[in-house]
């Protein structure tokens, strides 16, 4: 708050004048300049409701209030004019990989010849990227050194622009599992790692693992349940925890106030994996409506990543983009994901947004709509997706996920009717965090 001086006031001083002093000392002390933002549509995303002409105004890095009609601004407000645009709320992409970028056969070298700056730098540059794609939340989902731990404590600083990042810091896998950092190493240069590595076998392990998550600063917890498509191992489906371990990470991350993100792509590691209670299936290739009822009735929430399966299809075509072992999981799994996303959407399973960027590159995040609404989707459900339930499978719907008065000031807009042309939302126009404007085009 602002220091104002009073008058000299003295014991002569009329009472009906130093009331009046201090009325108006008050009124300044209490009136701050705001933003008001013109928003011809506003898609609130608490809804399927779009509203038309209304002013949004910012105070600060929140949300002050939401008015009807286009408001005059007052003397030292300043005015965003969106008159012709949609406003919406930051969108949130709960699956990224913001320390790398997969261009080919030289990524799988990457961590034989990158140290730790060197991923942390790269991930500047992407959260960059990310965040003037419309992005203003993401989840990491995974990195190799918790250099997203740094990475969000430079941009909630200040010292960087990006995302307000939730990372799960390193993943938790089992020895040769997807994410075991070892896999397709010689044995003269492996090692052996552990807990503290994120590769864990034993209930013991599991909760030394999601300790050690802790404790290193991770938001949540990532675990890789079956195999995976970029792993160098040969299957991309097998169940990879036991029940006991995966309920002792569950169990372990509740007591911590940590939500649980599963990688999945076989269904019985799914059905194992949403039985002890985690928060999220990622990918999710082969559900069936045995694993639909599961996650319903378990309030499990998809993530599906369909512009990743669509990439990894497309680059198995190319002779030695992959290794041998990674281009027939990537030719089988990748077309899967989309029929899996409508399915599941038909089925009423609760979906957030996420791409896997980081396999594909960053930036492009905006594609994933254009899917999902070809897979079926209702356009104005797929913009909620990435709002409503991306705040909302973060525990944020406090502050995040939609356009109302006391929450963060996270807003994007786009020049036409995204509820129309849903390929609007890969062209991004306005992008505001935390009330600071980072893109108007």
């Amino acid at each position: 708050m602002p220091i104002t001086i009073l008058p000299n006031v003295t014991h002569d001083t009329k009472p009906a004048l130093f009331v009046s002093v201090l009325a108006a000392a008050l009124f300044s002390m209490s009136t701050h300049a705001a933003t008001l933002i013109h928003a011809g549509s506003l898609i609130a995303a608490d809804s399927d409701k779009v509203q038309k002409n209304m002013t949004v105004v910012v105070e600060g890095n929140m949300i002050k209030e939401i008015k009807s009609g286009f408001i005059a601004p007052s003397e030292n407000d300043t005015l965003i004019d969106l008159s012709d645009y949609t406003l919406m709320p930051g969108l949130m992409d709960m699956h990224t990989h913001l320390t790398f970028e997969h261009s080919g056969p030289g990524t799988y070298l990457e961590r034989f010849v990158l140290n730790e700056a060197d991923f942390t730098i790269q991930a500047v540059g992407y959260a960059k990227t990310t965040l003037e794609a419309g992005f203003t939340t993401v989840r990491n989902l995974g990195d190799g050194y918790n250099e997203t731990v740094a990475l969000r404590k430079a941009i909630n600083r200040g010292a960087i622009p990006g995302p307000r990042v939730f990372t799960a810091a390193k993943s938790i896998a089992t020895t040769g599992g997807h994410a075991d950092p070892t896999n397709g190493q010689a044995k003269i240069i492996s090692t052996d790692p552990g807990p503290k590595q994120g590769v864990i076998n034993g209930v013991a392990e599991a909760r030394k693992a999601v300790r050690q998550r802790y404790k290193d600063g991770a938001d949540l917890i990532k675990i890789t349940a079956t195999g995976g498509v970029l792993s160098v191992a040969k299957s991309g489906q097998n169940p990879q925890f036991m029940e006991d371990e995966l309920q002792a990470v569950v169990d372990t991350a509740k007591d911590y106030g940590l939500t649980v993100a599963v990688h999945a792509h076989g269904k019985e590691g799914m059905r194992r994996a949403i039985v002890a209670g985690v928060d999220s299936i990622e990918h999710g290739t082969y559900m069936d409506k045995e694993i639909f009822r599961l996650m319903k009735k378990h309030g499990t929430y998809y993530v599906p990543t369909i512009m990743a399966g669509n990439w990894v299809a497309e680059k198995s075509k190319i002779d030695g983009f992959f290794p041998a072992l990674v281009r027939p999981k990537a030719a089988e799994i990748g077309p899967k994901i989309k029929q899996t996303f409508a399915a599941a959407y038909k089925a009423g399973v609760k979906i957030a947004f996420g791409t896997d960027s980081g396999v594909s590159a960053h930036g492009d995040n905006g594609l994933e709509f254009v899917l999902m609404v070809e897979a079926g989707m209702k356009p104005i459900e797929a913009i909620r997706s990435a709002t409503y339930h991306g705040a909302a499978l973060l525990n944020e719907l406090d502050r995040l996920g939609t356009v109302e008065a006391g929450k963060l000031a996270d807003l994007v807009a786009v020049k036409g009717d995204p509820l129309a042309d849903i390929t609007e939302m890969q062209d991004i126009d306005f992008v505001m965090k935390d009330g600071n404007v980072y893109l108007q085009k």
